[in-house]
């Protein structure tokens, strides 16, 4: 059977289950909100119950929100949530330590220099250098339009 480029991919269009974007819209809005709402309500409640400052209010909030998903991501829960809302937990501060935590439990059995250590930053090494340069390329902007 003799089929061009453009026959064969409408064909495989014809062939994939389509997809139920609205759904996965919805679901992954939800779940992302809920983290967000879990954030904000941590902060409210580290300024009024430990008295803290809204800037070390806000690094409390951080930092439990990485310890959870560290956590999460260890217990296997973090991924069923993955699974379930997609894109919805990729909300910056739960989705980097989710990156961090899982390729460092899966090297793990590789040793920890050449397992765990080494590739622990396989996804979020990219991320961890871009974004100081990024920082360092900024700030030194600021410094001459100052």
């Amino acid at each position: 059977m003799n089929m061009t480029n453009s026959e064969y991919d409408k064909y495989i269009q014809g062939m994939a289950p389509g997809s139920p974007v609205a759904k996965d819209l919805i679901k992954a809005f939800i779940v992302g909100g809920l983290i967000c709402c879990l954030g904000q309500g941590l902060s409210v409640a580290y300024r009024q119950f430990a008295g803290l400052a809204e800037e070390d209010a806000a690094t409390a909030v951080s930092m439990t929100l990485i310890f959870l998903a560290a956590v999460l991501t260890g217990l296997n829960v973090y991924d069923q949530m993955a699974r379930f809302a997609g894109a919805g937990t990729l909300v910056p501060i739960t989705g980097f330590a989710n990156s961090v935590v899982s390729p460092a439990l899966e090297f793990k059995t590789e040793g920890f220099i050449l397992g765990t250590a080494a590739k622990m930053f396989t996804i979020a090494g990219p991320v961890i250098t871009f974004g100081l340069t990024a920082s360092v390329v900024y700030g030194l902007i600021l410094c001459l339009l100052q």
